[in-house]
């Protein structure tokens, strides 16, 4: 049988490492596959850096809507990244009636219902393995291996920059800009980290982890998203201090009233084993009716762990080439006539733990006024923690802080005490908020 051509489209870190990873491993992928899958075609604007690479391996162009023009072509990798020219030329390539292979979750967070619409219609097949968790086949899991389970809730560390520089912020005892600094001179954060570090490439992420494990639409709109720009070492010291860690983690949870869906730094019993991935690692923990907790653990970016689920699905698309389309795994595992309409809660409408970080005036009654008017409203304290003042200021200060864990409790019942409390004399900063999981 002929081999599957394939054109390529951006032959960056990702790109190359998918062209080097084919080539090198082609038997294996062949045996496995049924037929050869060969890159014959790659399209970047330096072809000067993609023929050094290919070394005549392949034809390179500058143009890549001529890959997309060519007929030998069955399948379309899309590597350029971003919102813009890239969903112009995946839709041009369903259009054509090319399968369509991308690593791109911003692209398919925000605009993935027009596109698997645009695909179904053609009757061909958008895969995305390595748009979450790079090498971590965790689309797999969801849409394929946990098939038969009802997902309860999944959270994951999913950005590895993030991951890294909280890692770095816990084991040194930096601040946030330190820690940051540490991460883009050891090439883990980029010159411009903003996607990364404000949180947005995490909800990319679990956008399309819940739109999979719940049948609902992607809904990058609404999810909540918090970075970790704002959370200071103190607080990571505090939270270790009490037997948890901070990760910034992307959770989407199935509850009665709807869909959570967030991105936020959160703490973490320091007895998970997601609270002990550290570095540039990701992981995702998936809870099932059937199977209980899962782990899914693994590189979450570079080159050749990325081009590893990018050639996967490649190895699934030629498996199924000459297959009826309807009888394809679905693009977000439900069938699109039975996807839900199950709504995003507000975070107001959350449901979870809290951890606070209070700075008061270091005199007698304080924590009794706070603790009253928690109760107040109905939030149970599980936890305080108080420092000695002159841990805070030095010898004679009259400050210290107030570390207070809650159990669960509405966020919106919670913002409306903290405005109480926070309007107190002897409460003499803004309060610092963090949610908390025990993910059990």
């Amino acid at each position: 049988m002929k081999p599957i051509k394939v054109g390529l489209l951006g032959i960056g870190t990702v790109g190359a490492g998918t062209f080097e990873v084919l080539a090198r491993n082609q038997e294996e992928i062949r045996r496995r596959a049924g037929r050869g899958i060969e890159i014959t075609m790659v399209a970047d604007l330096d072809t000067d850096r993609a023929n050094r690479i290919v070394g005549g391996r392949a034809q390179v162009v500058s143009d890549a809507r001529a890959v997309i023009a060519n007929p030998d072509i069955d399948i379309v990798i899309e590597l350029i990244g971003g919102y813009g020219i890239a969903k112009q030329l995946v839709l041009e390539a369903i259009a054509a009636g090319k399968h369509v292979v991308t690593a791109n979750k911003a692209l398919l967070a925000v605009h993935g219902s027009e596109i698997f619409t645009a695909a179904r219609a053609k009757g061909v097949t958008v895969a995305f393995e390595a748009a979450v968790a790079g090498g971590v086949p965790i689309i797999k899991a969801l849409r394929e291996g946990l098939t038969a389970n009802r997902i309860e809730w999944i959270a994951g560390i999913i950005n590895g920059t993030t991951n890294f520089i909280l890692s770095e912020m816990r084991d040194k005892g930096l601040d946030f800009a330190a820690a940051l600094k540490d991460a883009q001179r050891l090439g883990y954060a980029e010159a411009d980290p903003t996607f990364d570090i404000e949180g947005v490439d995490a909800a990319h992420k679990v956008t399309l982890m819940s739109a999979i494990a719940f049948g609902t639409p992607v809904q990058f709109d609404k999810a909540h998203i918090e970075g970790i720009t704002q959370l200071a070492a103190q607080d990571i010291k505090y939270a270790e201090q009490l037997g948890y860690r901070i990760k910034l983690l992307g959770i989407t949870k199935r509850t009665p009233q709807g869909i959570e869906l967030r991105v936020h730094p959160t703490l973490v019993p320091a007895r998970r084993l997601i609270a002990n991935v550290e570095g540039a690692m990701n992981a995702v923990v998936v809870n099932g009716d059937a199977v209980g907790t899962t782990l899914h653990y693994g590189k979450g970016a570079g080159s050749e762990p990325t081009a590893s689920a990018v050639i996967a699905d490649l190895v699934d698309i030629t498996r199924l080439h000459t297959a009826d389309p309807e009888h394809r795994v679905p693009f977000l595992a439900f069938h699109p006539d039975a996807m839900s309409d199950l709504r995003v809660l507000p975070m107001s409408e959350v449901v979870t733990s809290y951890y606070l970080r209070l700075r008061v005036a270091d005199e007698a009654g304080v924590l009794a006024r706070v603790a009253t008017l928690m109760a107040d409203a109905g939030i149970s304290i599980d936890a305080v923690l108080q420092r000695e003042a002159d841990e805070i200021g030095g010898e004679g200060s009259t400050q210290t802080d107030l570390i207070i864990l809650t159990h669960d409790t509405r966020e919106g019942t919670l913002d409306a005490a903290l405005t109480k409390v926070q309007a107190l004399s002897s409460v003499l900063a803004p309060i610092v908020r963090l949610r908390k999981e025990e993910l059990a």
